[in-house]
């Protein structure tokens, strides 16, 4: 793609969703780090399902800690690996106690020394509760770098360091929520939904359906 390209690229998604933001459910930096770390191999439906009953009963990292992990786990038992990641959670909640005077740290460094959270949730949390540029890449944005020729690259890191030099510097604030809902709701996996796309012109897909 062109930079003229890339800059019509994300002002059709602005102009699509003018304010985007995460699914996931939250109120603090604190609950959004929780809901994050629950979300690998999960979807946002399922752990909002989950932290709807537990943030009402624990949502700081004293609450939790005095919740206990057996009564952590009763929680979010209905989502995948909830045995490990509420391992996680107790662990990055007494580092946050021990470490952060029980605050949710707004740089990438002390994030990813917590237990459970490595670059693509610290950049979910950078960008979505502290405002920095930061673009966290999951199997969606992967897949739609590399589809659209918008950010090839072989992995994740790659299609993270194209994304970071080539969109437009207005556009970075959002550009991760643009493209991770572009990904899961429009260019899907097996299937991308073409006929509704607003960038579909734009794309560099072979195998696009218009």
């Amino acid at each position: 793609m062109t930079p003229q390209t890339r800059r019509q690229f994300f002002e059709r998604l602005r102009d699509a969703n003018p304010a985007p933001t995460t699914e996931l459910e939250y109120r603090t930096p604190f609950e959004l780090l929780v809901a994050v770390v629950l979300s690998a191999q999960a979807t946002d439906v399922g752990v909002n399902k989950a932290t709807r009953k537990l943030f009402p009963v624990a949502n700081t990292p004293a609450a939790i800690l005095a919740l206990g992990q057996e009564a952590l786990e009763g929680y979010i038992a209905t989502i995948g690996l909830y045995r490990s990641k509420a391992r996680y959670v107790i662990g990055l909640c007494q580092q946050l106690i021990d470490l952060h005077h029980g605050e949710v740290p707004n740089n990438r460094e002390a994030l990813e020394a917590l237990p459970g959270v490595g670059r693509k949730t610290a950049n979910v949390i950078l960008n979505t509760a502290f405002g920095q540029p930061t673009i966290a890449v999951d199997t969606h944005i992967f897949r739609l770098g590399n589809r659209t020729g918008l950010a090839p690259g072989a992995d994740v890191r790659a299609v993270e360091d194209k994304l970071l030099e080539v969109v437009p510097e207005e556009f970075k604030l959002d550009a991760h929520h643009w493209l991770i809902l572009h990904g899961r709701y429009v260019c899907k996996a097996r299937k991308p939904d073409c006929g509704v796309c607003v960038v579909h012109d734009l794309c560099e897909y072979k195998a696009k359906t218009v």
